[in-house]
């Protein structure tokens, strides 16, 4: 397809230390995916998800999952753990629990060790076993403090607990080493600048030292805001892809309002994916549910306007698979993108759009773009262990104006087209002033505007309170 970028050659095999997984006692896979016998590290108690023959291959081969079954095991597991040392979790650490637990990091059996954390830092992979290499662009890691590092001692296994001291989890066969935070900064973001949203909220003030080791899951983890039946764990999407008969998955990442524009490229994606010969292309609309910056319209409001994009009909729901991707906000740009790109793989997802300045940001200090706006798509096409997902780079929308409804660009009547920026969509909102007829559907332009009405405004009425992140 030549809109699709072309993949470049795996890097060449270097003398790294690979990643240890957990083994299986499930007869796993059937024999036409068999792959090399791995060295692993420690038996596993939870299942292994099995692969439908119609969808990709999880990365590694197999869907890791950490959830521990219900009855005995965690009841067993629930007990010893109140004798371990306690870690408690924050908000964001807890979202990197349950991305882990449901195997959207496949093949990581827990938080990164040293090895696991160095690969992904300089190189955005990790090298199996049997020589291939899986993507890993962001640090999946727990940090510790001086005091529970002493309090840990030399033993091995540590209980994780919520923000209520519930035992959420255990960490088994522990590593400890060095925090190095500048480091970990400058490599993920390419900058240590200050005011860059997750570090200020998750690293900066998060402990010297980084624990590492197997995870297991006591139960799955559970928001109760009346969203979780939307939080579809990789293993459920596959099942649904393969109920509807898939026989191509496309996926769509945002953490902002669908407007038509949206729309279009997804629709017009599956339009070509029938001329290439799929014939039950599957949209897999997949917001952002984990940690965003204050700015960001928030997962509840995102959700209620997703959902009168598919009532009103600008998606088909009977090609359109909507649930929420667990996963922290970074906003680390080209680097980033391959996290999102590649936990789609692990959900069945062989197609990917990717868009301008894909989880970019501006830059916190100078008025300009954190990251070039082209080299996220570029990045994808070239990114060793991402070989075998199709990238399908995003065609420019606008409004035309002629026609009165969102198109892509042509170039050669640009004087048509009008570009409706994400600050001039949002002051609309908040203004409660009408968008151009056909930029969003009347439902979903409505319940942006209730977001934004229903922020507090301050006693001077200059301006709006900041949103509530996610």
């Amino acid at each position: 397809m030549a809109s699709m970028a072309a993949m470049a050659s795996l890097l060449s095999k270097s003398p790294i230390q690979p990643l240890s997984l957990p083994k299986s006692t499930t007869p796993f896979p059937p024999p036409h995916l068999r792959f090399p016998t791995l060295t692993l590290s420690r038996p596993r108690i939870s299942p292994i998800c099995r692969i439908s023959n119609n969808l990709i291959e999880p990365d590694g081969g197999r869907l890791v999952d950490l959830v521990l079954p219900e009855g005995e095991p965690r009841d067993v597991l629930r007990r010893a753990a109140m004798a371990f040392p306690k870690i408690k979790l924050s908000r964001i650490d807890l979202e990197w629990v349950h991305v882990l637990s449901e195997g959207w990091a496949s093949p990581l059996s827990g938080f990164m060790r040293e090895s696991e954390f160095l690969q992904t830092l300089h190189f955005n992979s990790i090298r199996l076993r049997d020589g291939s290499v899986v993507n890993m662009s962001v640090p999946i890691v727990l940090a510790i403090d001086d005091a529970q590092k002493r309090d840990i001692g030399d033993r091995r296994r540590v209980a994780l607990v919520d923000a209520s001291d519930k035992i959420v989890a255990v960490l088994s066969d522990i590593e400890i080493y060095k925090h190095n935070k500048e480091e970990r900064i400058a490599r993920t973001w390419g900058t240590t600048a200050p005011g860059l949203p997750y570090v200020e909220e998750a690293i900066t003030n998060a402990g010297n030292w980084l624990i590492g080791g197997d995870l297991e899951v006591i139960e799955p983890i559970k928001y109760n805001d009346g969203l979780d039946h939307y939080r579809l764990s990789p293993a459920q999407l596959r099942e649904e892809f393969s109920r509807r008969n898939a026989d191509a998955v496309f996926a769509f990442q945002l953490r902002n309002p669908v407007h038509n524009g949206h729309a279009l490229l997804m629709t017009d994606t599956r339009r070509r994916l029938l001329e290439m010969g799929y014939k039950n292309p599957v949209l897999l609309l997949h917001p952002l549910g984990g940690f965003t910056k204050a700015d960001d319209v928030p997962l509840k409001w995102r959700i209620k306007q997703h959902e009168k994009v598919l009532e009103e009909g600008v998606l088909n729901p009977e090609t359109t698979v909507i649930a929420i991707f667990p996963s922290p906000m970074h906003y680390a740009g080209p680097t980033e993108v391959q996290w999102h790109a590649k936990s789609r793989i692990n959900a069945g997802a062989n197609f990917y759009i990717v868009g301008r300045d894909p989880a970019g940001m501006s830059h916190p200090i100078e008025k300009r773009d954190l990251y070039d706006a082209d080299h996220g798509k570029k990045v994808l096409s070239m990114t060793p262990g991402l070989e075998k997902l199709n990238i399908l780079p995003f065609k420019v929308a606008a409004y035309d104006k002629k026609q009165m409804k969102m198109d892509f660009f042509d170039p050669s009547r640009a004087q048509d087209f009008l570009f409706i920026s994400g600050t001039k969509m949002r002051n609309l909102a908040k203004n409660r002033e009408n968008p151009p007829d056909g930029f969003m559907c009347p439902g979903g332009w409505k319940v942006l505007c209730e977001y934004y009405g229903s922020l507090a405004a301050p006693l001077d009425g200059s301006k709006l309170r900041a949103a509530v992140p996610a």
